[in-house]
């Protein structure tokens, strides 16, 4: 049985009072489910390689470039998380999507839940490795520190550049081996542009006292049911944030994957995806 087929298309979105162009994968046919991905070392063709042809059997899927990542435009701006989350909301408005599960890794994940907390009504959230439920991280102060090294841009656009560099990127962010698949897929995705989008941001959430971001507090009045996804061994954001999130939620599950790190979809792709079918289908 061949798969569906995955297709390649533009939008036009009014943001922050401003236009931008933005790509966007999409097939199938049945209940839309639109996925985010993450910060920086992402695009929809990433993250979402494997799951969105494995999913367009069951549902109408989607999954935007967000501005300043893979084929999108890179508007000159500040990029925050609040704005990736008016993206969200234009796109699909533009697209005229009503009740649409959302899927979200790391960065992705914040936009997902803050759209959901700002009465964006989604059907089923899915938030995997999420940014967005913990006040700091071990890793924020170094992080921070570096922002301000002058050509820190030219020093991360560097590390970034060749596929060596982009290997020993992942390595950090994986709990197995890193497959040369990704490693392909990363380095066709990164550019210097998407180096300065993932700056912006930092900058942004990354104040003196921890991280800019954090929707611990609002979880309580989210009745949207949520699957919390999350890598045992994640060195981004820890476990434990899922886990504390989904006792607050008055309708969250958690899944956590053994021997896996950051990148679930990518890690572990058949058995997600088959997860993601079942939560977002029952």
């Amino acid at each position: 049985m061949n798969s569906p087929t995955i297709s390649s298309s533009r939008a036009s979105l009014a943001v922050d009072g401003d236009d931008v162009d933005v790509r966007y994968l999409h097939g199938g046919d049945g209940p839309p489910l639109v996925f985010l991905h993450g910060i920086g070392l992402d695009a929809a063709a990433v993250s979402w390689r494997h799951a969105l042809p494995a999913l367009a059997g069951e549902f109408s899927v989607y999954a935007l470039d967000l501005p300043g990542h893979g084929e999108s435009d890179g508007p000159d701006r500040t990029y925050t998380t609040d704005y990736y989350v008016d993206v969200l909301g234009s796109f699909l408005e533009a697209m005229g999507i009503r009740g649409a599960g959302l899927v979200g890794i790391s960065m992705g994940g914040a936009v997902a839940l803050g759209h959901a907390l700002d009465g964006g009504s989604p059907e089923r959230l899915v938030l995997v490795d999420s940014y967005g439920l913990g006040a700091d991280a071990y890793w924020r102060q170094a992080a921070s520190a570096a922002l301000r090294i002058p050509f820190a841009s030219s020093f991360l656009w560097g590390s970034v550049s060749s596929r060596a560099g982009v290997r020993t990127n992942l390595q950090g962010l994986l709990g197995s081996s890193v497959p040369e698949e990704l490693v392909d897929d990363v380095h066709g995705a990164v550019s210097g542009r998407s180096m300065d989008a993932l700056r912006s941001w930092q900058r942004h959430e990354f104040r003196p006292d921890g991280l800019r971001t954090d929707y611990r507090s609002r979880l309580g009045d989210l009745s949207t049911p949520t699957l919390l996804v999350h890598g045992e061994h994640d060195p981004l954001f820890p476990v434990s944030w899922s886990r504390e999130a989904s006792e607050r939620l008055s309708a969250g599950e958690l899944r956590v994957f053994d021997r896996c790190g950051h990148w679930v979809p990518r890690e572990c792709p058949e058995a997600f995806n088959g997860l993601v079918r079942d939560f977002c289908l029952a």
